[in-house]
């Protein structure tokens, strides 16, 4: 078993960005051709690929349906997309048109039947997203923070099926903080899905640290501004996480 590397693609206004803590209000923008960054991190060797609508979660919607569309037809490895999915309808269309997984979060939260079915009809291809702000889980891209902690969360979803728990610390994200590596950890002891960690990776220290702890059930890690900002060497990140 290797740690599996998603580099990330945000979706704001079709341009590629990474925001700072969530903040929409904060975003840097790193380019306006979302398919040719798909195609640049594949010649870098990814097999994966992490896709967030930004703007489709704060809408509820798919709102760079065209950027996403365009990233999956240029991409040759696996898509893994999330951002406004929350209705089945959504999730079929996105699964129709190539994507592999889909992140569900807001929805898991407030309408965890919808994630129990999809996981039973559609199994390996349901993620949760697990977003926390001081251990709680945060909603609507970030923007609400609810009176749920984290581990009760994945709980509710220990025996679903879901193909697994993508666990973001809000307060690291896009800030080159280094990956919370101690709460994914702890996440993943907690529960038998296989945890993805994400925020604030910054170099390939994080990447080793995670590595280490494939057995322990983290699958994964997702990592955005690091590999913009040029701190993360993607194909080194590659084969550190191939051990």
């Amino acid at each position: 078993m290797s740690l599996i590397v998603w580099p990330a693609i945000d979706l704001k206004g079709g341009q590629v960005v990474r925001l700072a803590e969530g903040d929409m209000a904060r975003a840097t923008v790193y380019g306006d051709d979302p398919a040719a960054q798909a195609r640049a991190f594949a010649d870098q060797g990814a097999g994966h690929l992490h896709v967030v609508d930004l703007d489709g979660a704060f809408a509820g919607r798919a709102v760079n349906a065209d950027a996403v569309e365009a990233i999956v037809a240029a991409f040759p490895g696996k898509v893994q997309l999330g951002g406004g999915i929350r209705d089945r309808a959504a999730i079929d269309r996105w699964l129709a048109l190539g994507v592999d997984r889909i992140v569900i979060g807001t929805a898991a939260l407030e309408n965890p039947d919808l994630v129990r079915e999809a996981a039973r009809d559609l199994p390996g291809r349901i993620v949760v997203g697990v977003d926390a702000r001081d251990g709680m889980v945060a909603t609507r891209g970030w923007a609400d923070v609810s009176t749920v902690a984290v581990a009760d969360l994945a709980a509710r979803f220990a025996d679903a099926g879901v193909a697994a728990l993508l666990f973001t610390d809000v307060g690291r994200d896009g800030m080159l903080k280094g990956c919370n590596v101690d709460a994914t950890l702890a996440l993943a002891r907690r529960t038998t899905i296989p945890v993805i960690a994400s925020g604030g990776v910054k170099g390939l220290a994080d990447i080793l640290a995670l590595a280490g702890h494939v057995t322990d059930g983290i699958e994964g890690v997702i990592t955005g501004r690091a590999l913009y900002d040029g701190r993360l060497d993607l194909a080194e990140a590659l084969t550190v996480a191939r051990g």
